[in-house]
């Protein structure tokens, strides 16, 4: 099997961490495969896009969702680190309006499965750091919403302090969207049942 993976308190939200053999020419590490994850997290889902990207030092994005037209999430970092956060949207979960977060870095190969129903951001802690996922559905620019990065319901322990340690009072930067997400009462009060 590719993985070893851990619950995390968040009902369905997997720490997954692949085999990985290295030696003193490098490693080498299945990053992907569809029996493998399908038995250790227990769950079928067709992975359908992919999608990369790149941001500097102090850059959050998210929290990001579809609603209607969830996404399931397989994040990973392969160059970084990142502090990565997810927050339960489902009605009916056990763990609605409850989040999660974990640093992910290119050194411990370290992904996280996030099923379709969650919001998902991160914040960039190193100087940079590229982010690769897979998604369960296509982005659908018409059903993506956000949720505010910092709704004082949540409480969410974003490390500001490892930005504010190089710049004093530094707060992330955010794109426009991101900046302009909707409240967590706004965001209860419009999700789909």
């Amino acid at each position: 099997m590719a993985y070893t993976v851990t619950p995390t308190p968040l009902a369905g939200v997997l720490l997954l961490q692949p085999k990985v053999f290295g030696d003193e020419r490098g490693f080498f590490f299945e990053s992907f495969n569809q029996a493998d994850f399908e038995f250790a997290c227990g769950v079928s889902h067709t992975f359908v896009q992919d999608n990369h990207s790149r941001s500097s030092q102090g850059v959050l994005r998210g929290l990001h969702y579809q609603d209607p037209k969830p996404q399931g999430k397989l994040v990973r970092v392969i160059s970084g680190e990142v502090y990565d956060v997810a927050v339960d949207l489902r009605r009916g979960s056990p763990t609605f309006g409850q989040w999660y977060g974990v640093y992910l870095n290119a050194a411990t190969h370290q992904q996280l499965w996030i099923p379709p129903g969650l919001a998902h951001g991160f914040l960039v802690v190193s100087e940079s750091a590229e982010f690769l996922y897979k998604t369960t559905d296509y982005w659908h620019p018409e059903h993506e919403k956000g949720l505010i990065w910092n709704a004082p319901e949540l409480s969410i322990a974003w490390p500001l302090e490892r930005l504010q340690s190089k710049n004093p009072g530094a707060e992330p930067t955010l794109a426009a969207k991101d900046a302009n997400a909707w409240s967590w009462t706004a965001t209860q009060a419009f999700l789909n049942a």
